[in-house]
């Protein structure tokens, strides 16, 4: 009532209105508060009075409210049906929505249950892989012990005999008259000789080679594949072995390689990678001449050493495992020049291929009779047989070891190479 538009309007308190409804009560112009809202201004979208009509809304298309409310009430209605249908999608994608959470919840207790029942099972498995290597380490532990307890006996058996065999000796030397040591020698001397003939081993039958790799495969343990092995070889660098057919010889600037096989103390091949394997390939006649060599460790025990040599010429070669050299190293190498290509031609006879030229000759010194300079069918050293004429080989796919003879015509030759 203190605002001065609203000051002559009817003020109701909340509490008296709200049984009271304004059904079918006139209602009054905001403006004008004796007019009544009969009309309704198109333009503004909004009712108004006779008076509004004449003030505000001049030249404004306007109606009476009868005829207009069909019209809207129809517009209204069709938006009220757009916005139920919505409603009807919204409550749907929120059932949808309470749905989908009930299932992402019971997912969740059924993945979380998987994921302790594997956790579970891995922790009994890697439990159990753990009790069966424990197993193995302790099995592998008296079975060395037996093993130095045996010779430790054998040892202190023989130590004990050799020292009643000194003593005895001793004392016979020290005390016995002459006459008893020449009827004893012969017992005394049979019985020493004997125990200096027995055979021992001067260092432990085993060593304490036992490792465990945690990165080795173990296979599979109650359906979980594991990791984690016992191993209990011990390369053995003196029983390493060299293995392939370029092992001594090799070509200038050609890829040439070698195996090298690691054993254990036993001899057996170790099975696993993982060796510090070392390579030196030096000139012997040129200090700093050296091959670079690449080792590829397989993961088997095996090692493959591959080299290009650029130099021809002796070299010596060194493989270490542990720092200690490999059996039968160092050895040397023999590096010859590049292989080199035939230039002449693989023929039977420079009659032939010639094309029945005189002063043809072949490297092979071959000659035919009837003033023929060249080799021909049954010569001597190639009877029959195809060669190169450039060099007299019998193999295709034989290296040129050199020219033809120096009497040779530049024309004869080029004639026997080009045919």
């Amino acid at each position: 009532r203190r605002q001065k538009k609203t000051a002559s309007h009817a003020v109701t308190e909340l509490e008296n209105t709200k049984d009271c409804s304004q059904a079918g009560k006139p209602l009054f112009c905001p403006s004008h508060p004796t007019e009544e809202l009969r009309l309704f201004c198109e333009q503004c979208d909004h009712p108004v009075c006779r008076d509004c009509v004449v003030d505000r809304h001049r030249q404004h298309p306007y109606d009476f409210t009868g005829n207009v409310i069909h019209r809207h009430g129809d517009a209204l209605r069709e938006l009220l049906k757009s916005t139920q249908q919505q409603l009807g999608t919204l409550e749907d994608v929120l059932g949808q929505i309470d749905d989908m959470g009930s299932a992402v919840r019971g997912r969740a207790e059924a993945v979380a249950t998987e994921i302790c029942l594997f956790a579970s099972g891995y922790v009994k498995a890697i439990e159990e892989h753990r009790d069966r290597l424990l197993k193995q380490l302790e099995d592998l532990k008296v079975q060395k012990e037996n093993l130095l307890h045996l010779q430790k006996a054998q040892l202190q058996q023989l130590l004990l005999d050799m020292r009643t065999g000194v003593e005895f000796t001793e004392r016979l030397l020290m005390s016995g008259s002459d006459l008893e040591i020449l009827i004893t020698k012969g017992v005394v001397a049979s019985r020493l000789a004997k125990l200096n003939s027995v055979a021992y081993n001067t260092h432990p039958s085993v060593d304490d080679g036992i490792h465990f790799s945690p990165q080795e495969r173990a296979g599979q343990c109650c359906g979980y594949e594991v990791f984690g092995a016992i191993l209990n070889k011990v390369v053995d660098p003196a029983r390493c072995t060299l293995h392939g057919e370029d092992l001594h010889r090799a070509r200038q600037n050609q890829l040439t390689g070698f195996t090298l096989l690691c054993n254990d103390t036993t001899g057996e091949r170790m099975g696993r990678g993982g060796e510090a394997v070392r390579v030196t390939i030096t000139h012997k006649d040129k200090r700093d001449c050296a091959v670079k060599p690449t080792v590829r460790d397989n993961g088997d025990g095996t090692y493959h050493i591959s080299y290009s040599p650029e130099e021809p010429g002796l070299y010596a070669v060194c493989i270490y495992v542990k720092g200690q050299h490999v059996q039968g190293s160092p050895f040397t190498l023999m590096v010859k020049n590049k292989f080199r290509e035939h230039q002449g031609v693989f023929h039977c006879c420079t009659f032939c291929s010639s094309g029945g030229q005189k002063a043809a000759r072949c490297a092979c010194g071959g000659t035919m009779p009837g003033g023929y300079q060249g080799c021909g069918h049954g010569h001597k050293g190639h009877p029959g047989f195809p060669h190169w004429s450039c060099c007299g080989q019998g193999k295709e796919s034989s290296e040129c070891l050199g020219g033809p003879p120096s009497n040779t015509s530049q024309r004869s030759l080029l004639r026997t190479v080009v045919l």
